[in-house]
């Protein structure tokens, strides 16, 4: 019996495999999504979306629904305890959305899922891909469940420990930071509601970001996270590390978990008719919320190639797109990866970074720029290969 057949399989229903197939489904495409897990995270995980991100999802139906749901905070500041180093205004971007919003992951993938259900779409639970096996037409996957879909183009959205990308034998070079990085969502007293702060400490960094329904989202760089940190641990890590003169308290911790921080992008992010996306392609410290951002990028301009593609046009298209995603993500990748050093320099180290960042803070243009590249408004047109947004 045929493989039943579809224009994309989509393998990853994460907020990346969500949106490729929201675009996909908007235009009209036959779309396959499936995802190993019986049921969607309902956990915070990724819990930023910058004003890049939201410009690509408005033309979905979906960004309007996602600052109906979120917290704006429109600044951004680094600091050492309470002394500011750097203020970064979101006011002035040159964008309607002049802000970071704050929403957990398990919102934007909800708001995600209700989009493409609305567009006629669903995710297909569980199904685990086992075997990938591509001729010049198309490619068959084959499942745990001994299943077999059969589609002219593969997208890889599954994550860091990719399936796709292994069975495309597609190398993943990089490495891993010495420390780890705890997450945790917590109920905080005398913590900025408006206002995303990376505190540099002689202690090592902390962030401390406003989420909707009264929380905050932590996230610090440890040498050894625990598991599911209580509010003890977080406890300390403020004290140590957040501000001084009105220490945050810690009421209640709601979410926690702990991530390895590795720094890798894969050689290619296109191998025949497989392409991979997001974690799958490249991943990096949690520190400037940029890793779900640049997935979601990658997912809405590889699915607008794929539906130039499918709709006729040359296929050197999608090897355009996915090299410029590439360089991207190495810029990304190589910027994080300076950042969470900076931050983590060591006593000796402290007083001079201190003050190069107290002066450069002083400039409006480190200030735009600094805006720019964290909303991802720096990357329009520069990572596109041409298409239009």
């Amino acid at each position: 019996m045929a493989a039943p057949s579809t224009d994309v399989l989509i393998i990853g229903a994460g907020p990346v495999g969500l949106s490729a197939a929201v675009v996909l489904a908007q235009h009209g495409r036959r779309m396959t999504i499936v995802d190993q897990l019986p049921e969607g995270v309902n956990e915070s995980r990724a819990a930023v979306v910058h004003a890049r991100t939201l410009e690509l999802l408005e033309q979905y139906g979906v960004s309007e629904r996602l600052v109906a749901r979120g917290v704006r905070t429109p600044l951004f500041t680094v600091r050492d305890r309470d002394r500011v180093l750097i203020p970064v205004p979101f006011d002035g971007l040159p964008s309607r959305y002049r802000y970071t919003l704050m929403i957990s992951q398990a919102e934007t993938e909800a708001l995600l899922v209700g989009r493409l259900k609305e567009l006629g779409g669903n995710v297909i639970r569980p199904a685990r891909v086992t075997g990938l096996d591509p001729d010049p037409g198309g490619v068959t996957a084959t499942f745990e469940d001994g299943r077999r879909i059969r589609a002219a183009y593969v997208i890889g959205a599954d994550g860091k420990n990719s399936t796709v990308r292994e069975l495309a034998g597609i190398p993943f070079s990089g490495g891993t930071h010495p420390l780890s990085f705890t997450l945790a969502d917590v109920r905080l007293r005398y913590a900025p509601c408006d206002e995303v702060v990376l505190y540099f400490s002689r202690a090592g960094l902390v962030v401390v970001a406003p989420l909707p329904g009264g929380l905050h989202r932590i996230v610090a760089a440890v040498d050894t996270a625990p598991r599911a940190p209580d509010a003890t641990f977080v406890q300390h890590l403020l004290d140590t590390r957040g501000a001084q003169v009105r220490p945050a308290i810690v009421e209640e911790v709601v979410y926690g978990s702990r991530h390895l921080a590795h720094h890798k992008v894969a050689d290619t992010f296109h191998h025949g008719r497989v392409l991979i996306i997001g974690d799958a392609a490249h991943v990096h410290s949690p520190a400037g919320g940029q890793g779900m951002n640049l997935g979601i990028e990658d997912a809405v301009l590889l699915g607008e190639a794929l539906h130039v593609v499918l709709d006729g046009g040359s296929s050197a298209l999608l090897e355009e797109v996915a090299t410029a995603r590439r360089d991207v993500a190495k810029r990304v990748v190589s910027q994080v990866t300076r950042l969470t050093e900076v931050a983590n320099f060591g006593p000796s180290r402290r007083p001079l970074r201190n003050l190069v960042l107290s002066l450069a803070g002083r400039s409006y243009f480190v200030r735009h720029r600094l805006a720019a590249n964290l909303s991802g408004l720096s990357r329009r047109g520069q990572s596109d290969g041409g298409l239009p947004g």
